[in-house]
């Protein structure tokens, strides 16, 4: 019996010694059931410790080794065992490789989450310091845990570790640094605020004006977190300094994550500072050289403009924003046409009608896609700002134009939001201006269009009813059954099935079914299987006479059909008829 119980950790130290990577691999993988295996005392006892006697091997074999430890708090026996999971973690969050290293601290925070305020002070605490202590990558990893072991820390440790933090913000290493600016604002939230102040604050201020662009560009994207819990005047005299050099530095990256921090600021300091100091360095960064900042400032543009007054929306930063309708860079013009009417609310209607719509038109023909696809996406939000009889008037023309574009995805977003103009539009105005078009998608050469736009069918005749469906969508569907092209002959099939539970009985069973029973005889066997499909869902809005007199020799006729497909969905659709 101990030979049987013995087997797997013998199987397992084989497979870890094998020469063969894919092995030692897949055997770290099964971690878990080896554990299952030997119960959660032989875990601790035997497997753990050859574990972490094994961390030495090819970063893929580490890094599931460190995903597999951070589910092993069951397999040890729960949250008071846990910390034997901290010694081959800690093993690997000292690896050169970065994507092992952050598993490991991910794992180690994992873990921990688990463990009794105890437990962490006695195991979690000193596994930190001896982090901070060694190497750089080492040191990296210990950067990101302070956040998780100040809170239950006795207030002894937490001057200890806010040392040992502010060590590290300051460390003689790049990616040190870069480490202890990214663990910024996560370690602040868990601080009393007189250290934010006395601590934390300085240091991003340091990091800030750090001589790698690496490191400025992490530390400036604290200054929102920082703002939520400093008061207004400690962030006016520290944070906004700090980001106002950022937002003017050489590197374009630092530039691009300042300018994010905009809103964030300028919601804490109110908006008297917010259009006084921050609105120029906006504007400059709207005009900035480089298309990646002009893009991130330009995604922030409404949720900069409702942080000032309206006035200097309307008298400073619409002019710029009409200069962006015309930027070189399609990202640029992309980023406006996503937020642009977002500005609709704060302007009101006028403002809209006067100075957002002639915008929008010209986004709407811009010769970049995804230009156009941005602001076909945002069609509700004018609807709803303008009203329907301007949407009418300004809009539908280049919706008409867009819902034949060359490109195929942004012929679908125009059909995706087809049902929301038809219920706005009502049932005459939408069949005089996307009628015709809904037929033409039917048609189109690529299948997604044509699947969406048996969707809008559906969606529109369920909203006008099923007369209105009777007298403008069956007839013009069922035209499109003499069709040249199989694809298209399918397509109509789909479209009766879709609109067969929108119409009435009497419709279904006087123009829709003679319909399909044609296709039921087509030369195309894709077409006979497909109308055999179709059969089915007829079947259940029809009543028994139809059912036994037409659709079941229909498909009686196809279950003897010469191909195999059309033979098994007919025989499919035959036996749910009965």
């Amino acid at each position: 019996m101990e030979d049987s119980t013995l087997a797997p950790i013998a199987l397992l130290i084989d497979s870890l010694r094998s020469q063969d990577a894919a092995q030692r691999l897949a055997s770290v993988k099964k971690l878990s059931t080896i554990a299952l295996a030997l119960g959660e005392e032989r875990t601790r006892r035997e497997l753990i410790p050859f574990v972490n006697e094994s961390v030495d091997d090819e970063d893929e074999i580490l890094l599931a080794l460190a995903e597999e430890l951070g589910e092993f708090v069951p397999l040890v026996g729960g949250p008071q065992h846990a910390h034997f999971l901290l010694p081959p973690l800690e093993s690997l969050a000292t690896v050169d490789e970065t994507v092992v290293r952050e598993r490991a601290v991910a794992s180690v925070i994992s873990v921990t989450g688990h463990m009794p305020a105890a437990s962490m002070q006695e195991h979690l605490l000193p596994l930190l310091q001896r982090l901070a202590g060694r190497e750089w990558p080492a040191r990296v990893s210990a950067c990101k845990l302070f956040a998780t072991a100040y809170p239950p820390a006795p207030e002894h440790n937490r001057a200890e570790l806010r040392a040992a933090f502010l060590k590290l913000c300051h460390d003689e290493t790049p990616m040190v640094r870069r480490a202890a600016a990214q663990a910024l604002a996560p370690f602040a939230e868990t601080l009393e605020p007189q250290h934010i102040r006395e601590d934390i604050l300085p240091s991003f201020v340091d990091l800030t004006q750090d001589d790698q662009d690496s490191v400025r560009l992490i530390a400036v994207e604290a200054a929102g977190a920082l703002a939520k819990v400093l008061s207004r005047d400690e962030v006016a005299a520290s944070v906004m300094p700090a980001v106002m050099h950022c937002s003017q530095d050489k590197s374009w990256r630092v530039r691009y994550n300042a300018v994010q921090q905009l809103p964030a600021l300028g919601e804490a300091l109110g908006m008297e500072t917010a259009s006084s100091e921050l609105l120029p360095l906006y504007l400059q960064l709207l005009r900035d050289n480089e298309p990646e900042v002009r893009t991130a400032a330009t995604s922030k543009l409404s949720a900069f403009a409702r942080l000032i007054p309206v006035g200097d929306v309307t008298s400073q930063l619409l002019p710029r924003v009409k200069e962006i309708g015309g930027d070189a860079n399609q990202l640029v013009r992309s980023a406006l046409a996503t937020v642009v009417m977002e500005l609709a609310p704060i302007l009101g209607k006028n403002d809209t009608v006067e100075q957002l719509l002639p915008l929008f038109l010209s986004l709407l023909k811009d010769d970049w896609p995804d230009v156009r696809l941005a602001i076909i996406g945002k069609l509700q939000a004018v609807n709803q700002v303008i009203g329907i009889e301007l949407l009418a008037q300004t809009l539908l023309p280049a919706v008409e134009d867009l819902a034949t574009d060359k490109h195929w995805r942004v012929r679908q977003a125009i059909i995706e939001h087809t049902p929301m103009l038809a219920t706005q539009l009502g049932a005459d105005l939408f069949q005089q201006k996307l009628g015709k078009q809904c037929m033409q998608w039917l048609q189109d050469p690529v299948y997604s269009i044509r699947e969406a736009a048996i969707h809008v069918l559906q969606a529109v005749a369920k909203e006008f009813g099923p007369d209105w469906a009777r007298e403008h969508i069956v007839p013009q569907v069922l035209l499109l059954v003499n069709s040249d092209n199989y694809l298209h002959r399918m397509t109509v099939l789909a479209a009766i099935g879709a609109l067969s539970t929108c119409v009435s009985r009497e419709v279904v069973q006087m123009s829709m079914l003679p319909s399909v029973v044609a296709c039921c005889k087509d030369r195309t066997p894709n077409v006979r299987f497909n109308a055999a499909k179709v059969m089915q869902q007829l079947a259940a809005v029809l009543d028994g006479p139809a059912i036994q007199h037409t659709i079941k020799p229909c498909l009686a006729e196809l279950s003897a059909d010469g191909d195999a497909d059309v033979r098994f969905y007919a025989a499919a659709a035959a036996s749910a008829c009965s």
